[in-house]
């Protein structure tokens, strides 16, 4: 159906879950399998993963370099150019507080400026991921927070700071391809273009996929 006034926004939206079946738990993402009826009537079946959401950080130095992680990706088959980031699942836990502790945690970092650059969704289609990518400016270096061990792929990670203008150059030549890193470089590049740094979002922003993915999780608690 074709409609002239879409209005340039996402909108909450959940048609019923005939039945729910929880094909595979795992340690971060649960597969599941939901019969849903469309609002004409028409039943249908999906698979998706569950996802408890994750943050990015651009991490901008004033010569215009970006910090970046050299980090092998299992699923992929590949060694990824991606920006410091992590999951959201400690119980509790500020996005914004998640952000700052990954900065730490896989750069050393810390920043005085930060901001929020964009909010995506990783692959709407299959996986409920939310990422929040955040700009962070006014960087020194920093120790990594206590108890924090490197392990598994983050102990062969490697650290080290890129141009912005090669990343851009590297996203549009195929070279560079993690959603976080491609979304909040561009998303950067975009806003220094057109003059929008001073006024993108503050950090502690709302985050409405946030509160959609909250509204979910208690509807399947009292339903379940």
């Amino acid at each position: 159906m074709t409609r002239p006034d879409i209005e340039p926004f996402d909108q909450p939206e959940s048609w019923p879950v005939i039945e729910r079946r929880v094909l595979g738990r795992g340690r971060v993402s649960d597969f599941v399998e939901d019969d849903i009826q469309a609002p004409d009537g028409v039943r249908f079946t999906r698979q998706w993963l569950t996802h408890p959401g994750a943050v990015a950080v651009i991490a901008l130095r004033d010569d215009d370099r970006v910090a970046v992680i050299h980090q092998y990706r299992h699923p992929v088959a590949m060694r990824l150019v991606e920006p410091p980031a992590g999951l959201l699942d400690a119980d509790g836990e500020h996005w914004l507080d998640a952000a700052q502790r990954e900065l730490a945690e896989e750069a050393m970092l810390r920043a005085d400026d930060w901001r929020v650059l964009v909010d995506i969704f990783s692959t709407p289609g299959g996986v409920a991921e939310t990422i929040r990518i955040y700009l962070a400016r006014g960087l020194h270096q920093a120790e990594r927070p206590d108890g924090f061990e490197v392990e598994h792929e983050e102990a062969h990670m490697d650290i080290g700071w890129v141009p912005l203008a090669d990343l851009v150059d590297a996203i549009y030549a195929g070279t560079v391809q993690s959603p976080s890193m491609v979304s909040g470089v561009l998303a950067l590049h975009g806003a220094l273009a057109t003059g929008r740094i001073d006024s993108l979002r503050p950090a502690d922003a709302p985050w409405p996929a946030r509160e959609v993915w909250a509204e979910r999780l208690r509807r399947d608690v009292a339903t379940s």
